[in-house]
């Protein structure tokens, strides 16, 4: 049974690898057994999970790319499909948050949030759904929230961006799921991650509103969402797809 969640002779691509969610799940799949290829924007930070990835012998290619920026994916494509040949899995992982009410909220502001969080993960999945349509086999697993489907102050934008990024997984599983693609949505709560620290620590009172209503009484952590990850990403969900799965401690169950 343990062996339907290896990766072994697998390639994953991890956006916003840099850090945090990112990196995690890069070291996850490759101790799962499958080939990295780290994208973003932070040079020092992917080379330090680089080094975290090839440390479980498994080869780590480092992509410099902005997943807003057309031009610049379709370049960091080329050059992971020149390294590895194919592509199995990708994580759509880079997302930026704005914790800003809607009147404070300018219009640019909302504009990089909705870039980064739904259009990147939309044109880094075009550019590789050809390849995993030819080879009838793939992974698209995007980085989504509790948010997609709940209200919170001072989050218009960020929940909008998450919302949309579910349905278009669950959209998009119905156009390749004939070949065998299989399409889902992680729905996790607050993560302690670099993104959301300085404003746990500074928003305590919103912070202790998620406790209050999360059945664990607590915040999640990198490794609650890195095993569902690599369960996805796995033969043993071959038969999910169009899915949220939710990361929340029980947030989303009351």
């Amino acid at each position: 049974m343990t062996d339907r969640f290896r990766l072994d002779g697998s390639v994953a691509i991890v956006t916003g690898a840099g850090g945090g969610i990112g990196s995690a799940g890069a070291l996850a799949l490759a101790e799962a057994g499958a080939d990295i290829a780290l994208m973003g924007r932070n040079k020092a930070k992917l080379e330090q999970a680089a080094k975290d990835v090839e440390a479980t012998g498994r080869r780590a290619l480092i992509v410099e790319a902005d997943v807003t920026d057309e031009a610049g994916v379709a370049a960091a494509a080329k050059a992971i499909l020149d390294a590895f040949s194919k592509v199995d899995i990708l994580f759509n992982n880079a997302g930026i948050t704005s914790p800003k009410t809607l009147c404070a909220l300018p219009l640019d502001e909302w504009q990089r949030v909705i870039d980064t969080n739904l259009t990147g993960a939309y044109l880094c999945a075009r550019v590789f759904a050809p390849g995993m349509i030819q080879q009838r086999h793939g992974r698209i697993i995007n980085m989504g929230s509790v948010l997609s489907g709940r209200g919170m102050a001072n989050r218009t934008v960020y929940s909008a961006s998450k919302a949309g990024l579910a349905n278009f997984g669950a959209a998009l599983a119905f156009e390749l799921g004939p070949y065998g693609v299989t399409v889902n949505t992680i729905g996790a709560t607050v993560m302690v991650t670099d993104l959301n620290r300085e404003l746990i620590q500074t928003q305590p009172q919103l912070y202790q509103r998620v406790l209050d209503r999360t059945a664990l009484g607590r915040l999640g952590e990198i490794e609650d969402v890195t095993g569902v990850l690599v369960f996805l990403a796995s033969d043993a969900a071959r038969f999910i797809t169009g899915q949220t799965i939710f990361v929340d401690g029980g947030y989303t169950a009351g």
